[in-house]
C-alpha cells in the first residue's frame, strides 16, 4: 500500500463524517440501536473500504478480496453505513436496518449479504473465525489478509484467548486484529466492570505485534497497517483508541450512548453538528 497524501485524508476524513451521518439517520429510523461504537468506528472503516481492502463491491464474493470480520456484530450499523457509501448496495437500503425481513439486522447475519463475511452476536467469536479463515488461507497458498474488528469489552472472553494463543502459536502473520479501544461497555466503563489492561502485554505474550494508534487519525491507522503487512513472523494487533460517540459532543465518551439510538431532536442536532464539521449529509430533520 502507497503512501498516503493529505488530499486523500481529507476526502477520507469528509467520507468518514458522511457516514457518521448516515448512522445518525439509520438509527433514527429503526428507533433502536448502538451510537457510540458504529460513531467511534467512522474512520476506521472508512479507511478500511476506501483504502486499504483489496475489494470490490461490484464483485462482492471475489475469491481473493480480503476477508473483513465484524466481531462485535453491535456496532454494524458503521459496517452497513460504510458498505453501501462504497457500492455494495442502494444507500436508501439503510432506512430498513433491524426491520423484519431486511438483509441489515442489528447483528449482523452472513447469509443475508455477500461479502458480510461472518455473523456476530456472541462477543468474541469473531477472532476464532479470523484465525481459522488465516490459517485456511495459509493452508491453501492465497494471498489475501484477514482483519477482525474487535471491540475492548469482548477481550474478556475465553474463546477469544484460546484463538490469540492459536494464531500466535501459528504465526499467522496474514491476520490483523483491530481492538476499538473505546474504554465503555453497556455495564460501565470497562476497567470497572471487568480490568482489561494491561491489554498489549496479553497479545505479545501469545506471540502478536502489538501498535497503539488513534482510531481517529486515519493516517495513523493506516502507518500500522502498513506497518502490520509488513511483520512476517507474527500477527498483528493495533489497538485503536476512540472516543465513543466521536463527532456528536453530546454522545462522546457517555456510557449511555452505548447502547441508544437518537430521538428526533437528538438526531437533527447530531447532524446539524457533522454538517458543521464539513460532511456533506442532507437531513430530512432540518
Amino acid at each position: 500500500m502507497e503512501h498516503i497524501h493529505d488530499d486523500r485524508i481529507k476526502e477520507l476524513e469528509e467520507i468518514a463524517n458522511e457516514i457518521r451521518g448516515l448512522i445518525i439517520k439509520m438509527l433514527l429510523k429503526a428507533g433502536s440501536g448502538h451510537s457510540a461504537g458504529p460513531l467511534d468506528m467512522a474512520d476506521i472503516f472508512t479507511a478500511l473500504y476506501f483504502h486499504i481492502l483489496n475489494h470490490d463491491p461490484k464483485n462482492p464474493e471475489w475469491p481473493d478480496r480480503d476477508r473483513l470480520l465484524l466481531s462485535c456484530g453491535h456496532i454494524v450499523p458503521v459496517r452497513y453505513a460504510t458498505m453501501a457509501r462504497a457500492g455494495y448496495f442502494p444507500i436508501k437500503d439503510l432506512d430498513t436496518l433491524r426491520q423484519f425481513g431486511s438483509a441489515l439486522q442489528g447483528h449482523p447475519e452472513r447469509t443475508r449479504m455477500p461479502a458480510l463475511e461472518n455473523t456476530s452476536g456472541p462477543l468474541g467469536e469473531g477472532l476464532p473465525q479470523a484465525a481459522g479463515l488465516a490459517y485456511a488461507a495459509r493452508m491453501d497458498g492465497k494471498k489475501w489478509h484477514t482483519y477482525c474488528i474487535m471491540s475492548d469489552a469482548e477481550q474478556t472472553a475465553g474463546i477469544l484467548y484460546e484463538a490469540m494463543m492459536f494464531a500466535g502459536h501459528y504465526k499467522l502473520s496474514n491476520l490483523t486484529g483491530i481492538i476499538d479501544r473505546n474504554n465503555i461497555q453497556i455495564d460501565g466503563h470497562t476497567e470497572d466492570v471487568i480490568k482489561l489492561e494491561p491489554l498489549r502485554e496479553r497479545y505479545e505474550a501469545c506471540g502478536w505485534h502489538v501498535l497503539d494508534v488513534d482510531g481517529h487519525n486515519i493516517e495513523d491507522f493506516v502507518n500500522a497497517i502498513n506497518e502490520a503487512k509488513a511483520i512476517y513472523e507474527k500477527p498483528t494487533c493495533i489497538i485503536a483508541h476512540t472516543i465513543p460517540g466521536k463527532g456528536i459532543s453530546f454522545m462522546e465518551g457517555l456510557v449511555e450512548w452505548h447502547g441508544k439510538a437518537p430521538n428526533p431532536e437528538e438526531a437533527k442536532k447530531a447532524l446539524h453538528e457533522l454538517r458543521t464539521l464539513g460532511g456533506k449529509i442532507k437531513s430530512e430533520h432540518e
